[in-house]
């Protein structure tokens, strides 16, 4: 079984996706647990940890041979505001692996609400005007025109997270 350390409908249409591929038959299920980072992670090493601590807190919740977290955040690089995307997957042996997403740069009505200190998924419902649109197709969504959705996103990061579990040999136990 795997659990998702989360509700989110993105993330576990995500994880659905991937092992209904990689193991036919698998149970994904969710499990909403702490990420133990503030709400909006802000830099990659914040929003990194933010996804380790779920893969790890789904894992240590039971009955699991992986725990899944996804985090997103936003970082910095000079003036410019980037979406970070990390997932982290977590195995019953001590296995970690982790991967990322797309990095997207935000435009500066984003970047400045993020700035002042709100959420990007605030900032992102009020200047679309809708309701969670992080619960469907995310920022990504929204400012690719629908190239590719926030599920979409997070599908990629959890098969590059899954590669020390694909190839074990490769990727020894620390």
């Amino acid at each position: 079984m795997v659990v998702v350390g989360s509700e989110s409908p993105p993330k576990l249409a995500a994880a659905r996706a991937v092992f209904s591929v990689l193991a036919p038959g698998a149970r994904v299920d969710a499990r909403p647990v702490a990420s133990g980072v503030p709400a909006q992670p802000r830099g990659d090493a914040e929003t990194r940890r933010g996804a380790r601590q779920r893969a790890e807190r789904a894992l240590a919740g039971g009955g699991a041979d992986l725990g899944v977290g996804m985090e997103g955040g936003v970082a910095w690089s000079g003036e410019e505001a980037w979406t970070v995307n990390w997932c982290a997957v977590a195995g019953r042996d001590g296995r970690l692996g982790f991967g990322r997403g797309v990095g997207l740069l935000l435009p500066p009505a984003l970047a400045r609400a993020v700035a002042a200190g709100g959420e990007l998924g605030e900032a992102i419902d009020a200047l679309t005007g809708r309701a969670q649109v992080g619960r469907a197709e995310g920022t990504v969504g929204v400012l690719t025109g629908g190239l590719i959705d926030r599920a979409e996103m997070w599908r990629g990061a959890l098969a590059a997270a899954l590669s020390p579990f694909l190839h074990p040999r490769l990727y020894p136990l620390p």
